[in-house]
Order: C-alpha cells, then sequence, then structure tokens
C-alpha cells in the first residue's frame, strides 16, 4: 500500500538542479517503483519480474516501454482515438536507450520475464525528459528485490561552444556541437549514442569521460535510496543446471574441427553449413557412444555447451592468432563496390556492397507538403528529412512476414538519419531516403548511411563536406588480451564483447552508437577504438569518391524543381485570397505547388513543378501579388484607361496614375494623341500616397537643355488663391481643379 509520505533521496546536477528520486508513495505492488523529479518533470519507473523461469527461452525475457502521456504538457492527443495508443518512434528510441543500458547487467542465464515501464506523468515544455529514463529504471531496480549488477544511469552531454552542460534543454540542446546520451555503472561506461557537428575524437573521449562523473553521483544516490528501503537483499536464483560429462565429451569431439573452421577463410553461407555439419557430426558421434534415450535427455545441453564451444574457441583465434573468420586481418575493411543512378525513376539511388552486407537506397525529393508531422505529447513539428529502413527476412536468406517496422529498425534508421542530417544544407525540398538491407552481415545501417550518402549527390543536393561513411568495430577482451576489430560481421557481433558504430565525414564525426558487455573497458581501448575506426572510415570515404565525389550538378530531370521567394509578412494574406482562391487558381492555372509559410516578419513562398516554364510562370504572378512598390522603382507597365488628365497604368498587379504633365517635358494637349489603350511603357514610381500610386514617364527621359521645372504650388494656389488657371475660369478659384 502506497504511503502519503515517501522515502526520498536527492541529488544535483552541475548547473544547480535538484533531482529527487522518491519510492513507497506510488505503484508499490510492482517488485520497484519510483518517482523522479526534477523541477516540474515527473517520471514514474516501474519494475516487475517473474518469479518463475520460462524454461522455452534462450535469452533473457526483458522489455522496456517508455510512454509519454500528453496530460503531462496539458494536451489531448491529436489521433481519431483521443488516446494514447502504441509507442511513437521518440519512445521507441527512448526505449531501447534504457533496454541496452541495463540488459547486460542482469546475471548470466537470468530467464525470468521482467518488465520496466517508465511512463512521463509531467513535464516542463523545453524539458528532454529521456535523460532519465535510464535514472528511473535502475532506480526501480535498486529498491526491488530483482537481481542486477547495478545501479546504472544515463545523462545527455552538449557541447555548446566548447562548454559542456548536463540534461540540456531542447533549446540548448538544438545549439550543441556535440549531442550524446552517455550510460554507465559505478566503474564502466556500457552505451554511447548520439550525433555530432563533425566533432573531433578528443572531443568525444571528454564528453564521455564528463558524463561519467556526473552519472556517479546520480549511482551514490541510488544506493543511498537503496540503504533506506533495506533493498540489499536480492530473490535468490536457482543457478542453471550444469552436466559436466556433456561438456568435456562435446569439447573432445568437436574442438579441433571448430578450429579448423574458425582459420580457414569461408563466406557467411558455407561458414554457416560448415558448422551445422560439425553439429551434426556431434550428435552423430555422441548417439554412437550413447542411446537415443541419453540424447534426448541431455539435448539442451549439448546445443549449450557446442554454442560456447565455438564462441570460445573463434574468440580464442582471433586474440591468439589475429585471424577471422572470413579470413581478414583486425583492421582490414572488407572489398566495396558503389554504384548511383541505379534506379532511373527515382530522384537519387544507389547501391552500396561491402562484403556481404549490401544496402539499395532510393531517395525521393518533395515540398513542405510532404513534411512528416511528429506529434508527441511535449512537441508538434515537422521533419523535412526523413530515412526509413527496412531489412526482409530475405536479406539474411530466413522466411519473416512482413511487418510494420520492429524497433531494432526504427533505431538503425534513426542512427544514419541523423548522421547524414548532420552535413545537410539549408534546402526548399523535402528529403525521404529509403534504404531497403538485401543482404546483410553485419553493418547494415552503416552501409545504409554509406548507401544514403552516394543517393544524395546522385539526386544533385550539395554536400560540401563530402560523403559521409560508417563502419562498425567490435572488441574481444578474454584474458588480458584485446582485439579491436574493424567492420565487423554478424558473427563477430554476436560473440564480441562491444559494438561501436562511427560515421562521419573526412573532417569528424556526425554519429555514433556504442554498446559494451563486458566489465571494464578502459578508455584508452575506447581511444584506440576511434583511431582506428577514423581509419576505416576514410578508406570507406575514399571508395565511395571512385563512384562520385561531388553532387551532381542539377537535379534529374523528372525531379521537382522548387524556387523559394521571400516575400514582405504583409503581402500573405493577398497572395493566399479569401478561403486560399487566389493561391488556389495560381496552382490550377500553373500547373505548380506552392506552399506559403510566415517565419518571424517574413513570408516564404515555394513553387514546385517538373516543369521550369511552369515554376517561371507561378513566380511572376506571385511577384506581381507581393511586391510592395516602393518610390524610385522604375517598372513595366501597360496603359489600362486614359482620361484628359492623364492614364491609368496596370504594373505589377497595381493601377497607377501617369499624370499629363508627367508623360513628357513638352506640353501634351490630348492624351489620346501619345498614348492608346495595351500600349507598353516604362514608368517610375514617384510617390505613394494613401495608396495611390503616383508614375512618371518623364523621369526616365534626358532632361532638355536649359529646361526649368516648375515650381510646386504652394497650398493657397492649390485652394484658387491667385492661380492663373482660376483667374481664366472666372471665379476667384470657386472651382477646383479635377480629383484623380
Amino acid at each position: 500500500m502506497g504511503k502519503q509520505t515517501p522515502i526520498t533521496t536527492s541529488f544535483h546536477l552541475p548547473d544547480g538542479r535538484e533531482v529527487i528520486i522518491e519510492t513507497g508513495k506510488l505503484a508499490t505492488q510492482a517488485d520497484g517503483s519510483v518517482l523522479i523529479r526534477c523541477g516540474n518533470t515527473m517520471l514514474l519507473a516501474t519494475a516487475v519480474s517473474n518469479r518463475e523461469m520460462n524454461p522455452n527461452l534462450s535469452f533473457f525475457p526483458l522489455s522496456v516501454d517508455y510512454q509519454e502521456k500528453f496530460a503531462s504538457a496539458g494536451r489531448i492527443p491529436g489521433n481519431f482515438f483521443r488516446r494514447e495508443t502504441k509507442l511513437n518512434d521518440y519512445e521507441v528510441l527512448t526505449s531501447r536507450l534504457v533496454d541496452r543500458a541495463i540488459r547486460p547487467l542482469f546475471p548470466d542465464g537470468y530467464m525470468y520475464e521482467t518488465q520496466i515501464i517508465l511512463t512521463l506523468i509531467s513535464c516542463e515544455k523545453d524539458a528532454l525528459p529521456d535523460c532519465f529514463a535510464a535514472l528511473g529504471a535502475s532506480a526501480a531496480l535498486a529498491v526491488s528485490d530483482i537481481p542486477f549488477n547495478g545501479p546504472i544511469s544515463e545523462v545527455r552531454i552538449a557541447m555548446i561552444e566548447g562548454e559542456f552542460v548536463v540534461n540540456p534543454s531542447r533549446q540548448q540542446a538544438e545549439l550543441a556541437d556535440l549531442n550524446l546520451i552517455v550510460a554507465a555503472t559505478m566503474a564502466d561506461v556500457t552505451m554511447v549514442e548520439g550525433e555530432a557537428k563533425e566533432c573531433q575524437e578528443e572531443d568525444f573521449i571528454r564528453a564521455i569521460k564528463y558524463g561519467h562523473e556526473v552519472i556517479k553521483v546520480q549511482i551514490e544516490a541510488q544506493l543511498a535510496l537503496a540503504e533506506k528501503v533495506n533493498a540489499q537483499v536480492k530473490r535468490v536464483i536457482a543457478a542453471p543446471p550444469q552436466n559436466e560429462e556433456v561438456k568435456a565429451e562435446v569439447a573432445e569431439i568437436a574442438t579441433a574441427a571448430i578450429i579448423k573452421l574458425a582459420t580457414t577463410p569461408t563466406d557467411k553461407k558455407t561458414r554457416k553449413t560448415s558448422f551445422k555439419a560439425i553439429s551434426d557430426e556431434l550428435s552423430a558421434t555422441l548417439l554412437e557412444r550413447h542411446d537415443a534415450e541419453w540424447m534426448t535427455a541431455n539435448k539442451s545441453f549439448i546445443s549449450k555447451y557446442f554454442d560456447k564451444l565455438k564462441k570460445g574457441l573463434v574468440r580464442q583465434v582471433i586474440l591468439d592468432q589475429g585471424i577471422r573468420l572470413d579470413g581478414r586481418g583486425t583492421k582490414d575493411i572488407r572489398d566495396i563496390w558503389s554504384e548511383v543512378n541505379y534506379l532511373p525513376s527515382t530522384h537519387g539511388s544507389a547501391v552500396f556492397n561491402r562484403g556481404e552486407t549490401q544496402a539499395l537506397a532510393s531517395l525521393t525529393l518533395g515540398t513542405k507538403l510532404d513534411e512528416a508531422m511528429n506529434d508527441t505529447a511535449l512537441i508538434m513539428a515537422f521533419d523535412r528529412f526523413m530515412l526509413h529502413y527496412n531489412f526482409p527476412g530475405y536479406s539474411v536468406g530466413e522466411v519473416k512476414p512482413q511487418r510494420a517496422p520492429a524497433r531494432r529498425e526504427v533505431g538503425h534508421a534513426k542512427l544514419a538519419g541523423r548522421s547524414l542530417k548532420q552535413v545537410l544544407p539549408d534546402t526548399p525540398y523535402t528529403i525521404r531516403i529509403v534504404s531497403d538491407i538485401l543482404e546483410s552481415n553485419g553493418s547494415s545501417s552503416m552501409a545504409t548511411v554509406c548507401a544514403g550518402s552516394l543517393a544524395l549527390m546522385d539526386a544533385g543536393i550539395p554536400m560540401p563536406a563530402g560523403h559521409v561513411a560508417g563502419i562498425a568495430m567490435g572488441m574481444i577482451a578474454e584474458g588480458g588480451k584485446i582485439a579491436i576489430l574493424s567492420d565487423i560481421l554478424g558473427d563477430e557481433d554476436a560473440l564480441g564483447d562491444m559494438d561501436f558504430k562511427v560515421t562521419g565525414t573526412a573532417k569528424g564525426i556526425t554519429g555514433c552508437q556504442m554498446d559494451i558487455k563486458i566489465d571494464g573497458l578502459p578508455y584508452e581501448q575506447l581511444e584506440q577504438a576511434l583511431a582506428q575506426a577514423k581509419i576505416g572510415r576514410l578508406h570507406i570515404i575514399g571508395e565511395m569518391n571512385k563512384t562520385i565525389a561531388t553532387s551532381n550538378s542539377d537535379y534529374k530531370p523528372h525531379a521537382p524543381r522548387i524556387v523559394e521567394l521571400q516575400i514582405d509578412r504583409t503581402t500573405i494574406g493577398g497572395l493566399i485570397g479569401p478561403g486560399g482562391s487566389i493561391v488556389q487558381e495560381l496552382q490550377r492555372s500553373t500547373g505548380t505547388v506552392i506552399t506559403i509559410t510566415e517565419v518571424g516578419d517574413k513570408g516564404f513562398v515555394c513553387i514546385s513543378s517538373p516543369n521550369k516554364e511552369s515554376i517561371d510562370a507561378a513566380l511572376v504572378r506571385v511577384k506581381m501579388i507581393t511586391h510592395v512598390p516602393e518610390p524610385g522603382n522604375v517598372y513595366d507597365g501597360e496603359v489600362e484607361e486614359l482620361t484628359e488628365f492623364g492614364a491609368f497604368i496596370n504594373f505589377m498587379g497595381r493601377k497607377g496614375l501617369l499624370h499629363v504633365s508627367e508623360i513628357s517635358y513638352t506640353r501634351v494637349e490630348n492624351v489620346g494623341d501619345v498614348l492608346n489603350v495595351g500600349d507598353k511603357v516604362k514608368v517610375k514610381l514617384l510617390d505613394v500616397e494613401r495608396g495611390k500610386y503616383k508614375l512618371s514617364m518623364k523621369a526616365l527621359l534626358p532632361t532638355p537643355e536649359g529646361y526649368v521645372p516648375r515650381p510646386p504650388r504652394s497650398n493657397d494656389d492649390r485652394r484658387g488663391g491667385g492661380d492663373r488657371r482660376d483667374d481664366r475660369r472666372g471665379g476667384g478659384g470657386d472651382r477646383r481643379p479635377p480629383r484623380y
């Protein structure tokens, strides 16, 4: 039962903000629950783990779900149901950040279904609450009896003008040159993910070290809270059953064959078939030594010990001999080839092939109407750049139902997308890249980065920083020996101790994702991995440059053309028209798509069409409607109406008066003798008075020699006091000059 007064502890962030962790008040029937509070941001974290093992699973059944309640920001969901539904991409990505940080810290062989639920129930408008998610998960585990080799915590580190900011606001994060999420235990860093504007490796290391020191303070607070609730005693978990006799027989029969295969270069398919043959031979030999009943009773032991033996021997070969499964050395990159303009109907396309991993990227250019809407609890925003990643079953020779993107696909798309977005120039286009993985044997997300970069250049999108490339690094550490592996295979990812993806240009890092699967990665080894990754990245960029080194000078002939025009904000209403009538008629008559955006005191008009003539026609009309005439400017006009005192001229969609006295330096008795309706004329705008435009043709003519301008009349003259015209009319000024 929850208590009204909870048990609490707290710590302070480097900028002085207090973070409070409390337990015992909310959700007390969960195995562990805490509330994280920082200002008005409140995150409820719960942890529950079944007390009975699921014997049918071969992996740790952990699920992490992070969800932001719309009420936390004072909003009602905008969907049809008006309620929270499935997790959006941002929530999925945050769930993955927590999962990757805590998963390696549960005991080996822990097969009890475990669920972590993180719920944002209150939030400040400009806050980034995801940086408290792992803190909440770890604290909930810390106050529970669930076995966990923590605590851990996560922080967001932003580098702004050379200074580090911990857990920045949303506005601060947008200004950052480096933005990382770092997770760590008291002793070791376990996970890093983020993006950067071509940062250097040394800044990357400094940010991780700074974040680790902040995390240690948060871990101490969790330990203090666990002590207050007496949560040091964890539930007793039965050790997984062992059979040393079976283990010894498996090693005796299969060791030599595994070592031979591990030292013989093979491709993925051959290797898979060969390992299956060794496993079948093992089973046949054991069946000869024993009987079918013994085999059935020990089937799970045989499979488990064979997999462990295979993993251990392959790791040992790499550590002792520096030979990898495909025959490469630890620093070697697989063979690379690439091709652009592969899909003739797309606006840009590329195939990138590295070893047995292949990505096909297709790029589409769209208008503002194609922007992606991100409607989350805290923000409602639009994104002009999208990258989607698909991983069909055939890419690994498997049968897999076609479903909505899984969490892994969402995560890989985010990593590749943020890596490319860092160096994209401002453009009026909406850009969508789709990466379809056609073949996979490790580093498919990094192949997506490379294929996406090639497709951008093929589409004619300027890339001033050059190509962005990605490489996946691995590590094997055992018995005091460490091997850093460049461009890892899928098998090496599974048997290794680190998966470290780094993306960037020739100048610096633009994205990263690192997962450490073991305790104790010294910073020296992390520096070595970054240095080796840089060498590999530069090699890959060099190979990509052989295909296309700079962006095409023009877009594809069938790609939409977009012209962006800045207009005065006050003219937006006139361009749109009542109920959108004017802009809609413009689009129909010119065959274009026109979007209008108001930013501050300016308006921006985007005109798009595959046809240049259509854009030009729309551009002329938009300029006519939105142009604000200024005195002194010269305009092309057309005579629209003649009067006894001058002519009305249509210019830039407006009507102005060309007075008879402004037609010529010589006297004009009859306007019709000089001008006709429909004549094209050049006029100069003299003045704008109460929305009326005074024009002149005379001002554009050479001044005759000896010409003396007539002095302007006084107000008295205009009223009739002494004006000769009034004298001629004979009324002493009782008649006024005609108004126009």
